[in-house]
């Protein structure tokens, strides 16, 4: 297999679809497109168990655009990951079927251990080898917390059932959400930090990454961007108090107001506040004054992984 290649990534996840075009050679990945839809395919799959028929449309329609966008830039290859949205339903097979026959992506449905894998590896690439990091993936239906050295494997992964999706649906029913919901969420999220990382391994933390939408929109917010600029958000820095006084901010205030904030995607809004919520006790469990925001994460991870040949993905 070629170590230069233009590869593109599906990520399937609970709350968005995305799309990244990267050229990667000699271990990095240097993106050509980015592209991010809020498609919400985990809707109601924590009560119902199944992918809902309309999310998954949502889905395919938004990868009909994506697979055009991949045919105009002759990709080389093409891989899908697909988490917890799909991990969890018993219809997830059903999904990935109807993504191959229609659009031609084939799905690897990855294992929580696997996701947080690739994005240590996207998100730590650009990083001075041997740096101990912490790498912090707010998803939709979980969090994945990774802890190891930059250029190599994991020493520590976890993926939690932690998510701003997940956790919006089981807590925050008030709008704006009261003190109490938003006190109950924070104290699951605290219990289950505290349960599936151990302190020895929080204590042995200094730098933390933080990747994915939640921390990008926050990055977006505190950097009040309109247009959204990823330049600017890669590399932002979140500290614990910005943290705090962002979600006090968008906790305040109902759904159409928060759509409007600046730097905030609207499609973001009715789950950001228990995204900044899991970011803001992620902090405060591993003792950290704030944290980096990060572009790289699973999709850079994954792209180099296709080069590598740890993941397949499909030729064109």
């Amino acid at each position: 297999m070629a170590d230069s290649q233009r590869i593109a990534v599906v990520d399937f996840g609970t709350n968005s679809t995305r799309l990244l075009v990267a050229h990667v050679a000699g271990g990095s990945a240097e993106p050509l497109e980015r592209r991010s839809e809020v498609t919400r395919l985990g809707e109601g799959v924590d009560s119902s168990g199944r992918l809902a028929d309309h999310a998954m449309e949502r889905v395919f329609s938004t990868v009909s655009g994506y697979r055009e966008l991949m045919d105009v830039l002759e990709v080389d290859r093409t891989i899908g990951v697909a988490t917890s949205a799909v991990r969890d339903s018993e219809n997830g097979e059903e999904f990935r079927a109807a993504l191959r026959d229609r659009y031609g992506v084939e799905v690897e449905i990855i294992a929580g251990e696997e996701e947080a894998r690739l994005t240590f590896l996207g998100a730590t690439a650009r990083r001075a080898r041997g740096e101990q990091a912490l790498v912090v993936d707010i998803g939709g239906g979980s969090t994945e917390y990774v802890v190891g050295a930059a250029g190599e494997e994991p020493s520590f992964r976890v993926s939690t059932r932690l998510g701003s999706v997940r956790q919006t649906e089981r807590h925050l029913p008030g709008d704006p959400p009261s003190t109490e919901e938003l006190g109950a969420l924070r104290a699951e999220a605290h219990e289950i930090l505290v349960s599936e990382v151990p302190e020895d391994v929080r204590r042995e933390v200094a730098v933390g990454i933080a990747v994915a939408g939640t921390a990008t929109q926050l990055a977006s917010i505190d950097l009040e961007l309109d247009p959204y600029d990823p330049d600017r958000v890669d590399g932002h820095r979140l500290s614990r108090s910005a943290c705090e006084a962002l979600l006090d901010r968008l906790a305040a205030v109902p759904l159409e107001e928060r759509k409007k904030i600046v730097g905030l995607d609207p499609d973001r809004a009715p789950t950001i506040v228990a995204g900044a919520a899991i970011l803001l006790e992620s902090i405060t469990a591993f003792g950290l004054e704030g944290v980096e925001v990060s572009e790289a994460d699973l999709l850079h991870g994954a792209a180099l992984s296709v080069v590598g040949g740890g993941l397949r993905g499909e030729a064109g």
